[in-house]
């Protein structure tokens, strides 16, 4: 006889917590997690100490989870942290738009990307490990995390649509559903240790060493030399414009020196001071200099800005 749904859903539950994988509920029928957000926490109950976040309430307790999921048809959520896992998400294009990048051209989805990975890597694909099909037909790749490592989930950063879920994130366990489409182990053993080339793909750079202050001022002090080089210089060139290009040689000041606006080595307000001082000296009209200077400096800022992204 089949079991009901919730009868189902605690099962899983269950299943999940008995390997040691912590859970928490989410939405029924979806894959974000039940309860109030942080933004919207009433610092009551759970919460009266400060808000606990999904990955902060997930437990391996029977009886609560039990209490839970008799009261609801929650889906589960594993969180992958706590549970000593790193989960390799390879997922399928959304839709007909959602194209690789020219890295990536000519792979369908995360499995083939993943392959290549482990080619250029060396390595077997590692799938002899419990792995989980999504609901849209991916695969949830489960390892055991590597001991002294506190890797957190990764978008992207393997290769497209490879995506890995650590500490600061959870995966939808098998025996949920989201959109009425099931989540399903297709090879139940247990989670081989994560291997050491994906680990170390994944172990963030160390962060770069403390600079003293006496080479931080040091450095500081070149920047500002250089700034005031620079505005002394774009000065010098409109005060040198001949008669015609006084207008010209206005704005390309304004423009270079909005650069260094923008790298925060030079104010605004002392470009336009300065500007405007040489300019209306040329006899340009002060409304004119005042246009010159604010669509040369907008337009540089603007570009570098971009630039940066």
């Amino acid at each position: 006889m089949t079991q009901p749904v919730p009868m189902q859903l605690l099962d899983a539950a269950l299943n999940a917590a008995g390997r040691d994988w912590p859970v928490f509920p989410l939405r029924p029928g979806d894959k974000r997690p039940a309860g109030h957000a942080e933004e919207r926490c009433p610092g009551t109950g759970r919460c009266a100490d400060g808000h606990r976040t999904p990955e902060q309430r997930a437990t391996t307790d029977p009886a609560a989870i039990e209490r839970c999921w008799q009261s609801g048809r929650y889906n589960i959520g594993i969180a992958t942290g706590p549970a000593g896992l790193v989960v390799v998400d390879l997922d399928l294009p959304k839709d007909a738009d959602d194209v690789p990048p020219p890295e990536w051209a000519g792979m369908p989805d995360g499995l083939d990307v993943f392959g290549v990975l482990c080619e250029r890597a060396g390595e077997p694909m590692p799938t002899e490990t419990f792995t989980v099909r999504t609901g849209r037909g991916g695969l949830h790749l489960y390892f055991t995390a590597p001991e002294g490592k506190r890797l957190r989930g990764s978008a992207g950063r393997l290769g497209w649509k490879v995506d890995t879920r650590a500490w600061g994130g959870y995966v939808v366990a098998a025996g949920s559903s989201v959109h009425r489409r099931p989540y399903e182990v297709i090879h139940d053993a247990p989670p081989s240790p994560l291997p050491t080339w994906l680990s170390d793909l994944l172990t963030p750079p160390p962060a770069p060493k403390p600079v003293s202050a006496t080479a931080l001022r040091s450095r500081i002090k070149r920047a500002d030399r250089y700034a005031d080089a620079a505005l002394a210089g774009e000065v010098a060139k409109v005060n040198d414009a001949p008669t015609g290009a006084q207008n010209t040689t206005l704005y390309n000041a304004a423009y270079a020196l909005g650069r260094l606006i923008a790298a925060g080595t030079l104010t605004e307000q002392d470009v336009i001071d300065h500007l405007t001082a040489a300019g209306v000296a040329k006899g340009l009209a002060p409304s004119r200099v005042a246009a010159s200077v604010r669509d040369g400096i907008r337009r540089s800022t603007a570009n570098t800005q971009g630039a940066a992204v």
